[in-house]
């Protein structure tokens, strides 16, 4: 793929933006809270990926996650201009928006990312209000197995509330660009 877009080859960045136009919109519009500020981010990540298919670096990891991180970066920085824009806010209130808002996208990325056997026990638990018994039945599964899925995805959730290392990118985002 990279390949391709460094030749210049349209049909690729098309095959890409099929792939990850909304990995990248539903991020920025979980940060942003702004559908037209997330289709401008989405239009800004694929122009950048356009514009440089030499940055990325499979060595650093896969495609997805550079993208996402991309989507990130964007977002905060535009977080960033509008509250600089904004004499209103305080620095710390932007932090503030700009943490919780970078949580939200790595729980979403988290459960994207994660197998679909435990997205499926923490959908019916925790969208459709299963208990474990319930869950356990309308998988297939063992009640200890639908326990079992269960603690995995939340202790992989729990992850997106953690926060980096200073310099270190969030949890499922590969090393910083």
């Amino acid at each position: 793929m990279q390949q391709r877009l460094a030749r210049g080859e349209a049909a690729a960045l098309g095959e890409l933006y099929d792939r990850f136009a909304s990995l990248v919109h539903s991020q920025a519009n979980r940060m942003l809270d702004d559908e037209s500020a997330a289709d401008l981010v989405t239009r800004a990540v694929f122009g950048y990926v356009w514009e440089n298919p030499d940055a990325y670096d499979p060595k650093q990891g896969s495609m997805r996650s550079w993208v996402a991180r991309l989507t990130h970066r964007e977002s905060v920085q535009r977080l960033r201009r509008e509250y600089g824009a904004d004499e209103g806010h305080e620095e710390a209130g932007l932090e503030e928006r700009v943490r919780r808002a970078t949580a939200a996208a790595r729980a979403d990325y988290i459960v994207a990312s994660m197998p679909a056997p435990l997205r499926a026990a923490l959908e019916l638990a925790y969208i459709q209000r299963r208990d474990y018994r319930q869950t356990a039945t309308d998988l297939g599964v063992t009640e200890d197995e639908a326990r079992r899925r269960l603690r995995l995805g939340l202790q992989l959730l729990s992850t997106a509330h953690a926060r980096p290392l200073e310099g270190s990118p969030p949890p499922g985002y590969g090393r910083p660009l």
